[in-house]
């Protein structure tokens, strides 16, 4: 007990300038520079939340709004495509259905019923491709929101700095690549 009071007491009086996160010299307030802004966690889900109830609005939420037209441009023509596709596959989906009732005035008289029956299939499943990407692009968004709500929150400091460096092998003579990391207290 009577050690824990004594190294208590070293590190208030040792540590008793880094206790506080401004100090005044000179008439001038210094700030604490290596005082952490304090991390949201909430702020990613909520991010990834409001992408999620509308494509866009956790790039909003971020204040990256250079990427709202992104997201609805992939989205959008993604959907068009599906629309387009699913709309010529009943298309022809229902010309065969007609020529299997024994009808024969369909817009696709120079096609016999095998090639219908390939149409079919083409934009059936180019349909479904399309659905595939567009919620791909719906997930994306999602997961961007996400990331760049985490990325925002990182701590890009001037004090570290990571750099390659070439240096000379003292007994080969040849050239070593290596990593150096500097951080300045």
């Amino acid at each position: 007990m009577n050690k824990l009071l004594y190294i208590l007491f070293l590190f208030m009086l040792l540590g008793n300038h880094s206790l506080f996160s401004q100090e005044v010299i000179n008439g001038l307030v210094v700030t604490d520079t290596t005082k952490m802004k304090e991390i949201d966690p909430l702020t990613p889900a909520k991010a990834a939340f409001y992408s999620a109830i509308l494509p866009g609005l956790g790039q909003a939420y971020n204040k990256k709004y250079w990427k709202i037209p992104i997201v609805y441009g992939a989205i959008g023509t993604s959907m068009y495509f599906y629309l387009d596709n699913n709309k010529k596959y009943h298309s022809y989906r229902d010309a065969y259905k007609r020529r299997l009732a024994g009808f024969n005035d369909d817009q696709y008289q120079y096609l016999d019923d095998s090639r219908l029956v390939q149409a079919q299939r083409f934009y059936q499943r180019n349909r479904d491709l399309s659905l595939l990407v567009t919620i791909g692009f719906y997930v994306l968004n999602i997961v961007d929101a996400n990331v760049d709500a985490h990325l925002i929150q990182f701590n890009v400091s001037d004090k570290l700095s990571v750099a390659p460096d070439v240096y000379q092998n003292e007994f080969t003579a040849k050239p070593n690549i290596g990593l150096t990391l500097n951080y300045k207290f």
